[in-house]
């Protein structure tokens, strides 16, 4: 089985046609702390589909992408969680979330720390494509920091 061992970020480099990522590793790569909302590790950035690693460190207010569907797979940690006009759930690993672009999301609390996520967009979502139903909660820059591969 032929992995790519390269460990730069992808958005650094030519794009490869296969890579194996080690999501365990990449997790515990993520500090402790952070200034932003959340720190993100890209795996892979395609015009089609993006992909990346992020770890929740506070409260993240109602908001929305204009661009893409998100999948978020959970990975660690547990965090109440809302879509929508929908009640709030505890969102824990082994599940799933999905939502359409324009979708609410937010979460209101982390119950249980690191809650890290494996995300992957449709098409690709720019950094800044966030957008917070109350502008006052938030920008791309205090939304997210990106951290380089491993």
């Amino acid at each position: 089985m032929s992995t790519n061992t390269n460990h730069a970020s992808p958005a650094d480099t030519a794009v490869a046609a296969s890579a194996v990522f080690d999501l365990q590793k990449i997790a515990a790569s993520l500090p402790d702390h952070s200034d932003t909302m959340l720190i993100d590790t890209r795996l892979t950035d395609e015009p089609h589909a993006s992909s990346r690693v992020f770890r929740v460190y506070r409260p993240v207010a109602a908001h929305y992408h204009a661009t893409c569907d998100e999948y978020l797979s959970v990975l660690s940690g547990r965090a109440k969680f809302f879509l929508g006009e929908a009640p709030p759930f505890v969102a824990g690993p082994g599940q799933l979330i999905f939502f359409k672009q324009g979708t609410i999301h937010g979460i209101p609390k982390i119950l249980e720390e690191p809650f890290v996520v494996l995300a992957v967009d449709t098409p690709r979502r720019d950094p800044s494509d966030v957008h917070f139903v109350d502008p006052a909660d938030g920008t791309p820059e205090s939304f997210i920091q990106s951290k380089r591969l491993y």
